[in-house]
């Protein structure tokens, strides 16, 4: 009994020895100082911003047509090349008209001897050698006449297929000695300097839009490149579907870099310029609660150096512009913001700043793959 009491007295004992030097250890953990996080913070600074109204549209050109023959023929020659910059008026195919110039030359020639018929009979009237009645009768007859190589003349001008406005021509499939049915495509031509962009805005910003204010347009193709131009014109009606109303705004496309049927993002101009306190999106955590930010500030350690420190604040978010959040309560102008690393922080957590590598921060911002 006495032994088995002893080792019992032992085995506690051995048990408090553990759980005893743990808690020193963890006393001692806790009394040893916390490492300082690594952060990214900026400066609270002051911007100007434009309020703008931003949608997606579809860019269309000034004049576009598929140009076409109005009657039949067979391609004889191809004036232009497909690409090809073209003036109003310019050739582009000419079709087979040999039947119809014989037919014209005819016609001339019984329009000459209407013309000669009816000098002779005026020269018999004079002499009171025939009748009025047969000189109307010659006058119409060389009117009819005129009148038919007038429309022989037509149709062979509608077999000479001209540009009916400058532009720039699409790819034509058409090839000599082919022949042509009325209606057929030929080629496309468009007008593309300037060029228009039709987007929809909800009704509720109608108020801020208006003919002749500007317009930033933004498309994919080019990155980083903005094409400036002005609305031009507001639809006289609300889509009953979706409560939204077209908008046309002209672009200036001197290069011809757009081209109709591309999409574009919008941004018009809508108000006077406002200044706002502005950070970056990753500076700002959302919660159910609020907005937070992470401020730094400086504070003395237990040893009395200054070392900086996280303090938790609550925001008044504003609106957006890209990468940029702007700030209307919470922040002061200067005030240094944490934007990375948030996640490991709380009041009183120490810091050491490294902006060496800094979160994305574009009021424009272009997409990251490309």
């Amino acid at each position: 009994m006495i032994i088995m009491i002893l080792g019992v007295i032992l085995l506690v004992a051995g048990i408090g020895f553990v759980v005893f030097r743990n808690i020193m250890r963890q006393i001692a953990q806790g009394s040893a100082p916390q490492p300082p996080v690594v952060v990214t913070a900026v400066k609270a600074a002051a911007q100007e911003w434009q309020p703008q109204l931003h949608a997606v549209g579809s860019l269309r050109a000034l004049r576009g047509v598929d140009v076409t023959t109005e009657i039949a023929g067979l391609v004889r020659e191809i004036r232009f090349k497909s690409g090809d910059e073209v003036k109003a008026g310019a050739v582009l195919i000419q079709l087979n008209a040999d039947s119809d110039l014989a037919t014209l030359d005819s016609l001339k020639a019984a329009a000459d001897l209407a013309q000669v018929t009816l000098t002779r009979d005026q020269a018999q009237l004079a002499a009171e050698a025939i009748s009025q009645a047969q000189v109307d009768s010659d006058q119409a007859d060389l009117k009819s006449k005129r009148a038919q190589a007038a429309s022989q003349q037509a149709t062979i001008d509608k077999k000479t297929i001209r540009a009916p406005f400058s532009g720039r021509l699409g790819i034509t499939l058409v090839n000599p000695g082919q022949y042509l049915n009325p209606g057929d495509k030929v080629v496309t031509l468009q007008t593309i300097d300037p060029i228009f962009i039709d987007f929809n805005l909800p009704q509720q910003q109608i108020s801020g839009v208006s003919v002749g204010q500007a317009v930033t347009v933004l498309s994919d193709a080019y990155l980083g490149q903005t094409f400036s131009g002005k609305v031009t014109a507001i639809d006289a009606k609300v889509d009953t579907t979706t409560r939204n109303v077209q908008i046309e705004a002209t672009v200036a496309n001197p290069k011809k870099l757009l081209l109709p049927g591309m999409f574009g993002r919008a941004a018009v101009d809508s108000g006077e310029k406002q200044s706002y306190l502005t950070l970056p999106q990753t500076a700002i955590t959302y919660n159910p609660y609020g907005a937070t930010v992470f401020v730094t500030t400086d504070k003395k350690d237990a040893k009395g150096n200054s070392q900086l420190q996280a303090q938790q604040v609550f925001i008044t978010p504003g609106p957006t512009r890209g990468d940029q959040v702007a700030i209307l309560k919470g922040v002061s102008e200067g005030v240094m913001v944490v934007t990375s690393g948030q996640l490991k922080l709380k009041n009183g957590t120490p810091l050491r700043v490294d902006n060496s590598v800094q979160p994305l921060n574009d009021q424009n911002p272009t997409p990251q793959e490309r």
